[in-house]
């Protein structure tokens, strides 16, 4: 049922969605988009949607482990997060234990290490899987062949850049810090448009 919902969701999007250049953000955009409408579990079980949770926000998606030579980077997420987010933006991290097995805790156990290790105040959502056969939904929509940068995520840490009309406007790997020029870029860019 679950890759039934995918392919199905894969080509809604196939439909509404352009493809667009590594980097191009598009100006105007449909507020239909599925990506934002695509359900996901948060960090206390309730069931919410970018769409319900983020509405007119820009979005940058992580995929995020505590036990990852990346995991500093939630100090990083967190300063751009409080800098950013009277301007619209909202950082979202999604947990996952894909690679190396270094997300093993529960839902609780990271939200405790984020508050206590890194003061986060930004949204964190349930643990999902982002790669392989079982991935989520959501990350089904961000990495698929639909979307404008298709691929498997390579590894804990990678950013994807949502505009406020839900359209994924920019990906960055994981080695690419929160604070360097690049993504500093994309979110300026980002925050502009309406």
């Amino acid at each position: 049922m679950r890759r039934l919902l995918c392919v199905a969701v894969l080509a809604l999007l196939a439909v509404i969605s352009p493809t667009l250049a590594p980097g191009e953000v598009v100006a105007t955009m449909p507020t239909n988009n599925l990506l934002t409408k695509i359900p996901y579990v948060n960090a206390d079980g309730t069931s919410g949607t970018l769409a319900q949770e983020y509405s007119g926000k820009v979005v940058l998606v992580v995929n995020t482990a505590s036990k990852c030579g990346y995991t500093p980077q939630y100090a990083g997420l967190e300063t751009i997060y409080r800098r950013y987010k009277d301007q619209g933006l909202v950082v979202v991290a999604f947990p996952s234990n894909d690679y190396g097995g270094q997300e093993p805790g529960s839902n609780a156990d990271i939200a405790e290490f984020c508050a206590t290790k890194y003061n986060v105040s930004f949204p964190l959502k349930a643990k999902m899987p982002t790669k392989g056969d079982g991935k989520s939904p959501l990350y089904a929509a961000l990495t698929g062949t639909t979307s404008p940068f298709p691929g498997e995520v390579g590894w804990n840490f990678e950013k994807f850049l949502i505009d406020r009309n839900g359209r994924i406007v920019n990906r960055f790997t994981s080695k690419v810090k929160p604070d360097s020029p690049e993504l500093i870029a994309a979110l300026d860019s980002a925050l502009k448009k309406e």
